[in-house]
């Protein structure tokens, strides 16, 4: 083996074991919080939350499935159920109906209907490309202040709050559909092409 053949499977091994190294930590991760929520760690489990926990976007059940080739469909699903249940995960509607999962979840303090056990619902903001359907959670969007900082910079110009806002929502919700809906929730996804396909 010549110097430079040398060099490069050097500097492969390297890549090798950083990779290694990440994955260990990731699975490390996901034991830690399967043990944190009180849910059994099983090695599907284990394996699925630290694949979402390295994954840049969040995949579809198909995508988890061409991955892990070795395991189930139906115990693929059972653990996305179990992750998504327990809040170590979130679950994706896509425009073109497939689910598609993340990991990482808000949680209440107060619990959801009275019940401390329960999630609250999945709420921050979304980065869907049009070209090739990834989904990408947006970074700091689930912190309380983020939507009020983006009412508060779109009503900029007319001076109206973002408390003022919402309460505008709820009454164009009450207009549209007429009085007893209330809103929980406000969806903030931005559509467009990610990094990949612009070029």
């Amino acid at each position: 083996m010549n110097p430079s053949q040398k060099s490069k499977s050097a500097g492969a091994q390297a890549a090798t074991a950083a990779k290694d190294s990440s994955h260990q930590h990731a699975a490390a991760l996901a034991e830690a919080q399967l043990r944190e929520v009180a849910v059994r760690i099983t090695p599907a489990r284990t394996k699925v939350l630290a694949t979402l926990l390295e994954a840049r976007c969040a995949f579809s059940h198909q995508d988890m499935q061409d991955q892990f080739v070795d395991m189930d469909r139906v115990t693929l699903y059972r653990a996305l159920d179990c992750l998504t249940d327990a809040g170590l995960a979130h679950k994706i509607a896509g425009d073109d109906r497939v689910f598609r999962y993340s990991a990482g979840a808000e949680h209440s303090d107060s619990g959801h209907h009275g019940d401390p056990g329960h999630h609250a619902q999945h709420q921050h903001g979304h980065f869907k490309c049009t070209r090739c359907a990834k989904v990408f959670c947006l970074d700091g969007s689930g912190d309380a202040n983020f939507l009020d900082s983006v009412l508060a910079a779109g009503s900029s110009n007319d001076g109206a709050s973002p408390a003022a806002l919402r309460k505008q929502l709820q009454q164009t919700l009450q207009e549209t559909l007429g009085k007893g809906f209330q809103g929980h929730e406000i969806e903030l996804t931005i559509k467009g092409w990610c990094a990949d396909c612009v070029h």
